[in-house]
């Protein structure tokens, strides 16, 4: 590796021992697995989940052979069954993995967080790679069994955050690794959701269930409980007072919007500072609070000690923004996490263009030229209030949700500046990288050796949210020190039939 890094990276020494992982991005080496396939020749892949985000995953993987599907609500599913109308169809997972597990070479769990580890764990306990959608889990505890159950089975993994497979995460990581702007002692990340309901207070009368939903399998490991689509009175965009998306808000069922939008943002935080496990989580600010759903809106700290050369920095998790935050150490006139974009039907010389980047995401890679044309419009929609910003005791710098046009703060020093030679290895494509995995190369950048550290501290912030004040965090013990409120949170409570061995 010393070959590869010039001296702008002695800034962080012995801290780069680990940046440049020898078999690729994964924690793991390269296995050539049970079951192992050429790289020319297709996988078999299965989804638990057809509607919804399970149809783009779906999509993403459609280089290879879809073989099986499984959806609790045919309605939801319809399009992709249709599209797959040869595939053998399910309701029930486990009598899908029962009945095709010959056919199967890996599994998409594309389903509400609160399944999400009980449905893995069942496939890769049959051999099965499996791709899971972001977070992860729902609690620190099925992160670390899936974790556990990756390496144990030995099989290849991805959890769906896109942005870690990004260009822009890996250049923040570099500059960062550069010293460019000394160390990073604060970082913000912020978010408009929740865009769906939070911070209800009154459950809704039952109903009579759809006769194309199955709810006790969609319920599954939680808690019986009677269906609702909300009544006439009540009011979302995205469907009924659970299905088909407002279930995020639940403690029971999501992670809110540090669940949907933490694992995309907090990425390239994770990923440039090494973060590790926080000392302490504490949500210093929310509004409206519920008994059964988290806030309306929320700002949650996390702080990290000392990592190697890397000084303790702290997190701040800004959510349910209106716009992005105005921050000490940032110039207030400068854009700052996404950037605007030009008002429809202004097309032509000097919009910001498409960039190429390695994974063929719609991020865009920083371009100085087409940020001071953006500058002069006269016409922008305002940019969604997304990103995140790093403070160093040199400088800052700035990120998209995903990673994207990354670039140093204020905005003009990018007029002159050269990115740092790359050290890490650079992605094929988000669902390519898992699949390239799958069949006995490189593990995927965001393995489940990866992405369980990640989701397990992110989730300390999901507690935080239904657990007032500061709490300490051993990491080694897997509990919270001074608080048993707290720590009854780090477990499921799994219903007879979704349960996880051990």
């Amino acid at each position: 590796m010393s070959s590869q890094i010039n001296r702008r990276y002695f800034f962080y020494g012995s801290v780069l021992a680990g940046a440049v992982p020898a078999a690729g991005f994964g924690s793991a080496p390269s296995l050539k697995m049970l079951g192992y396939k050429s790289p020319n020749e297709k996988l078999n892949i299965a989804s638990i989940g057809a509607g919804g985000k399970a149809a783009s995953d779906i999509q993403g993987c459609s280089s290879e052979n879809i073989v099986a599907l499984c959806d609790v609500d045919e309605k939801r599913a319809a399009a992709k069954f249709k599209e797959y109308d040869k595939a053998p169809k399910y309701k029930d997972y486990r009598k899908m993995l029962d009945e095709q597990a010959k056919n199967i070479d890996a599994v998409i769990v594309t389903t509400p967080d609160h399944m999400h580890a009980t449905a893995a764990i069942a496939a890769m306990e049959r051999g099965k790679h499996v791709y899971c959608q972001k977070p992860l889990t729902r609690t620190v505890w099925e992160a670390r069994q899936m974790m556990d159950a990756a390496n144990k089975y030995k099989v290849a993994t991805q959890m769906g955050n896109q942005g870690y497979s990004n260009e822009g995460t890996r250049q923040v990581a570099e500059i960062v690794w550069s010293g460019e702007i000394g160390q990073v002692k604060e970082v913000h990340a912020w978010t408009d959701r929740p865009w769906w309901p939070q911070g209800q207070t009154e459950i809704p009368a039952a109903e009579d269930i759809p006769s194309t939903l199955d709810w006790d399998l969609w319920l599954g490991s939680a808690e019986k409980r009677p269906f609702t689509t909300g009544g006439k009175d009540f009011k979302s965009p995205y469907g009924g007072f659970y299905l088909p998306f407002n279930w995020r808000g639940f403690f029971d069922f999501g992670c809110g919007a540090l669940g949907d939008m933490a694992c995309h943002i907090l990425g390239a935080p994770n990923m440039a500072l090494k973060l590790g496990s926080p000392t302490s989580v504490e949500c210093i600010k929310k509004e409206g609070a519920s008994k059964f759903q988290f806030p309306k809106k929320s700002v949650t700290k996390f702080e990290f000690p000392a990592r190697g050369t890397m000084g303790p920095v702290t997190v701040y998790w800004h959510d349910g923004m209106k716009e992005s935050p105005k921050l000490d150490g940032v110039p207030a006139d400068e854009w700052i996490g996404d950037l605007p974009q030009r008002a429809q039907g202004q097309r032509g010389q000097g919009q910001m263009q498409q960039r190429p980047i390695y994974n063929g995401m719609t991020g865009r890679v920083f371009n100085f030229e087409d940020y001071q044309s953006l500058k002069a419009a006269t016409e922008l929609r305002p940019a969604s209030p997304n990103g995140s910003v790093f403070i160093g005791d040199k400088g800052a710098l700035t990120t998209g949700t995903y990673g994207e046009q990354t670039r140093l703060l204020p905005t003009a020093k990018m007029a002159d500046f050269r990115m740092p030679e790359p050290l890490l290895t650079r992605s094929p494509g988000h669902y390519r990288d898992w699949i390239r995995a799958c069949k006995g190369g490189d593990p995927a950048c965001s393995n489940f050796n990866v992405a369980a550290p990640f989701v397990e501290w992110m989730l300390l912030g999901v507690i935080a949210l239904r657990v007032d004040g500061k709490l300490e965090w051993d990491a080694a013990k897997m509990r919270f020190s001074n608080s048993n409120e707290a720590n009854q949170y780090l477990k499921p409570t799994l219903r007879k039939g979704f349960t996880i061995n051990t």
